[in-house]
């Protein structure tokens, strides 16, 4: 990796993305307000779900497969707690490895799609996934799915309170903003070239389908970390926690926040899902509001959220330097 790579691995957007996981780490310590440590808990787990799709967009792909990847991690990790393995750490690699490990084969069938066949597949591979999460009760519990997982443990300590889950969703949601900024920035032109022109990256030797998979691979351990987020929040997993139609909101987290950024997906995510607690008080009228409202920063931020203020932050610094130029040519008049 060159120096100027390194520079960008830690730069503002990252550090930012990395100083909000900290500050919900701390936010127990701030508030005992169970509204507030839920909303954020919340807010965590859509960001890490939000950056599977991240991932994946740098690629010009849009993925539906989210639930199902989450709904493997947060199985695999509900299971392996159920037969005693609760600690934290053994848990979250358990989430992560299962879903990457399954989308490698998968990838291979699939990735060759582009469009709106590489969506369909994937939308249909959500629903395929949540019918045999129901029909195998013998493993998943069937349509009561898995209650009565024990609470994660780390150095003989129990998590258990609302504000300790909360923080072990902050600590997953560190992990996963670390592995998808260093994704992002080592696979930064390739992916680029990939989002650009597929088949001119491939016929200049760009191995397409290797930064794919390795794209998808890491995308699907994202969002298990998200799944199993969720099912700690939950203690319990069932299917209809994952269901395919939730895939529209991790996509919808991730455009309006930006997909230029890493930032995108967490400001996304925070905005969309503070704004779906509060609108969610207004009864039959919270659909029409939360519509409104995205339809909003999609009309008025076209590059999202974070896109819009890159842009602005830009021009604000042109214009001292445009400024000086147009006062030196009055004075050479």
């Amino acid at each position: 990796m060159t120096g100027r790579r390194r520079g960008r691995l830690v730069g503002a957007a990252e550090i930012t993305a990395l100083l909000l996981c900290v500050v919900a780490f701390a936010t127990p310590w701030l508030t005992h307000n169970l509204f507030v440590l839920s909303v954020i808990n919340q807010i965590l787990i859509a960001t890490m779900a939000a950056y599977s799709v991240h991932v994946m967009l740098r690629m010009n792909l849009l993925s539906f497969a989210v639930p199902a990847f989450m709904a493997m991690g947060g199985f695999a990790g509900a299971l392996v707690a159920k037969h005693g393995g609760t600690n934290v750490l053994l848990v979250g690699g358990v989430s992560f490895l299962v879903p990457a490990l399954i989308a490698l084969p998968l990838g291979i069938l699939i990735l060759r799609l582009r469009g709106v066949y590489f969506v369909l597949v994937t939308y249909i591979f959500s629903e395929i996934l949540q019918l045999l999460l129901f029909e195998t009760p013998h493993l998943t519990g069937g349509s009561n799915g898995i209650s009565g997982i024990p609470a994660a443990t780390f150095l003989a300590q129990s998590f258990s309170s609302s504000a300790a889950v909360l923080q072990i969703a902050a600590g997953l949601a560190l992990v996963a903003t670390v592995v998808t900024a260093a994704l992002c920035q080592w696979c930064e032109q390739p992916f680029a070239a990939i989002d650009e022109n597929e088949t001119l990256a491939a016929s200049l030797g760009l191995v397409i389908w290797r930064f794919k998979a390795l794209g998808f691979v890491v995308a699907a351990g994202l969002a298990g970390l998200a799944g199993l987020s969720l099912v700690l929040m939950l203690l319990t997993a069932h299917p209809s926690s994952f269901s395919p139609l939730s895939s529209v909101n991790y996509i919808t987290y991730a455009i309006v926040g930006g997909r230029a950024s890493i930032l995108g997906p967490a400001v996304g995510s925070a905005l969309l899902v503070f704004a779906g607690n509060i609108f969610s008080s207004q009864g039959e009228y919270s659909p029409g509001f939360f519509g409104v409202l995205i339809l909003l920063v999609v009309f008025i931020a076209r590059g999202g959220i974070t896109g819009a203020v890159h842009t602005l932050w830009s021009r604000r610094r042109k214009q001292p330097a445009s400024l000086a130029a147009s006062t030196k040519l009055q004075d050479l008049a």
